[in-house]
């Protein structure tokens, strides 16, 4: 995976290390690999409840393991939490068509 655009993309390796696909759960995780900007695993799972209320998690836990990501301090927190809420307005956008 890359993030940002054209000469400011910066590479971010990954692995899934674990995939769920159960009845009323799916999802995945993923950890970093040497060259990620961060140090630390991120999972994704979308839960149907019995009442039939569709929920999506994020769980994430990092640690800087780049410069400039130790530069960027108290802000990547922030960058990562609004990186989680527009996975899930986007889910809730493809759930809803």
């Amino acid at each position: 995976m890359a993030l940002g655009a054209g000469p400011l993309r910066i590479g971010v390796p990954c692995e899934v290390i674990w995939t769920a696909y159960e009845e009323d759960r799916v999802g995945f995780a993923y950890g970093t690999l040497t060259g990620h900007p961060e140090c630390g695993e991120e999972s994704f799972i979308v839960t149907l409840d019995p009442d039939g209320t569709v929920r999506f998690t994020v769980t994430a836990f990092s640690r800087p393991a780049a410069w400039y990501t130790r530069l960027g301090g108290p802000l990547i927190p922030v960058l990562q939490h609004a990186y989680a809420r527009h996975l899930g307005r986007t889910l809730g956008r493809l759930v809803r068509t």
